[in-house]
C-alpha cells in the first residue's frame, strides 16, 4: 500500500476535527443548520492553515448522500463524501488557479455549470490560489459568481487576498484563516506521534511549532520528515541534524551574549550564523527582526498582540528584554539599519558587522538616556533656574 503523508493522513474531516479555526467552523455549521447557504466563500490566510480543508469539509456538508439535505455533520463514509476527501468527486471540481489563469478556462467553467450535478446536490467549484486569474478571467467570472445557477455553489480560497479585485469579494462571504495557535498545534503533534507508534520530547515539539510559524501542514511535513530519520523517538539531536536551529534563535543567542557583556560570545554567534550561507543584508534583517520583538515585549509586555513570538519561546524573550531601556532597543535598531545599507556597498562589510558586534557587547557600558534623566532631578533641584551660558567675547583678529 502507498504510503500517505502526515499532512494528508491526519486532514481535518469534519468541521468538529478543525484546528485553530473553530470560529469559521461554527458560523459554518450555523449557517447550514439554519439553511442560509451563501453561493460564495472566500477563504484567506497562509499556507498550511486549512482553507482546503475546510473546502472539503464544506462540500462534504453540502453533498453528503447518507442525509436527505444539507447537513452539518458528514458522515465521511458515502460514495460522495469519500471522494470529496480525495478530490476525485465528479461533482465538486478543484481547480489550480495558477494553472488555469485564462478568460478561455473561466468560459468553460460557466458553460459547464449551466449543466446540473451528475448525483450530488449541488455542483461545487473549488477555486485555489484563486488570485492568480488574470484579469479578464476575473471579469469572466463576475456574473456567474454573483448570480450562478441554484445548483452552483463557489469556494474560493488565497493566500494573498489584496489581489483579489474588491468586485469579487464583494459577493462573496470572506473568511479570514488565523495562524494556528501554537498550543493547541503542540497537542496535536503530539497525538499523532503517539498514534504512530512514537515519543517526541517536548523541546522537540516547541521547535517544530516554532519552525511551522501558524501553518499545520508546515508543521506536519516536519515531523514527517523527521520521523523518516528516527521513527521511535524523536530527540533535539535529531532535530539539530535534519533542520538546524532557526535564524532567531541564533540571533537570539547572540543578543544574549550581548547582555551579558560577552564581547566573544557575539562575535562567535556571528560566525555561526554567516557560515550558514546566509548573506550580511538577511543577517541584519533577521537581527532587526528580533531585536524588535524585544523592544516590544519590553515596551507593551509579553502578551501583547504586536509581537509574533511563539508561545513556547515568550517567557525567554520577557526575560532578555529587560537586560536592555528602550532607548538603547531603538539605537540598535538604528544602527543595524544602517550597518545593512552600508555593507551592500562596501568591500569591508565583515569589518562592519564585526565591529557593530563588539558595540552590541558593550551596550551597557553607555548609560542610558533614562537612566541620566534619572539623575537629573538630584542634581538639578526642581524649580531651579538655569543660568544662561554666557558668550566669550573674542578679540579681534590684527588686521
Amino acid at each position: 500500500m502507498a504510503y500517505t503523508v502526515l499532512a494528508r493522513k491526519y486532514r481535518s474531516r469534519t468541521f468538529d476535527e478543525v484546528i485553530g479555526q473553530e470560529p469559521i467552523a461554527t458560523t459554518l455549521v450555523n449557517a447550514i443548520r439554519s439553511g442560509r447557504i451563501h453561493h460564495g466563500y472566500l477563504f484567506t490566510g497562509t499556507r498550511g492553515v486549512g482553507k482546503t480543508s475546510m473546502a472539503r469539509i464544506l462540500a462534504k456538508a453540502l453533498n453528503c448522500l447518507s442525509s436527505d439535505g444539507p447537513t452539518a455533520t458528514p458522515c465521511c463514509t458515502c460514495d460522495a463524501c469519500n471522494a470529496i476527501a480525495e478530490g476525485q468527486d465528479i461533482d465538486v471540481i478543484e481547480i489550480d488557479a495558477a494553472s488555469n489563469t485564462g478568460v478561455d478556462n473561466i468560459r468553460e467553467l460557466r458553460s459547464n455549470a449551466a449543466f446540473r450535478p451528475a448525483r450530488c446536490r449541488f455542483k461545487i467549484y473549488i477555486i485555489d490560489e484563486v488570485h492568480m486569474l488574470s484579469t479578464g478571467a476575473f471579469n469572466a467570472l463576475l456574473k456567474t459568481l454573483e448570480e450562478p445557477p441554484a445548483h452552483v455553489k463557489f469556494i474560493l480560497a488565497t493566500t494573498e487576498i489584496q489581489k483579489v479585485p474588491a468586485t469579487i469579494q464583494s459577493r462573496c462571504q470572506r473568511f479570514n484563516f488565523r495562524n494556528i495557535d501554537p498550543d493547541g498545534m503542540a497537542k496535536l503533534l503530539a497525538r499523532i506521534v503517539a498514534d504512530e507508534g512514537a515519543a517526541a520530547e517536548d523541546a522537540v515539539l516547541r521547535r517544530i511549532v516554532r519552525l511551522a510559524n501558524g501553518s499545520m501542514r508546515d508543521a506536519l511535513s516536519i515531523l514527517d520528515q523527521l520521523m523518516s530519520v528516527a521513527d521511535q523517538k524523536l530527540t533535539t539531536a535529531v532535530l539539530d541534524e535534519v533542520i538546524p536551529p532557526a535564524q532567531d534563535e541564533h540571533a537570539f543567542a547572540l543578543l544574549r551574549n550581548a547582555a551579558d557583556g560577552d564581547v566573544a560570545g557575539v562575535l562567535n554567534a556571528a560566525e555561526r550564523i554567516l557560515t550558514q550561507g546566509h548573506g550580511l543584508e538577511v543577517f541584519c534583517n533577521d537581527l532587526i527582526d528580533v531585536t524588535r520583538s524585544l523592544m516590544l515585549i519590553r515596551a507593551c509586555g509579553p502578551d501583547a498582540g504586536l509581537v509574533d513570538v511563539p508561545a513556547a519561546a515568550r517567557s525567554e524573550y520577557a526575560a532578555l528584554s529587560r537586560e536592555f531601556e528602550l532607548s538603547q532597543y531603538v539605537q540598535m535598531i538604528a544602527i543595524l539599519e544602517e550597518l545593512r545599507r552600508n555593507v551592500r556597498y562596501s568591500s569591508a562589510g565583515r569589518a562592519l558587522v564585526d565591529a557593530v558586534m563588539v558595540r552590541f557587547a558593550r551596550q551597557k557600558a553607555w548609560t542610558a538616556i533614562e537612566k541620566v534623566i534619572e539623575r537629573l532631578p538630584a542634581a538639578l533641584p526642581t524649580g531651579a533656574p538655569v543660568a544662561p551660558e554666557k558668550k566669550k567675547m573674542t578679540a579681534p583678529l590684527p588686521a
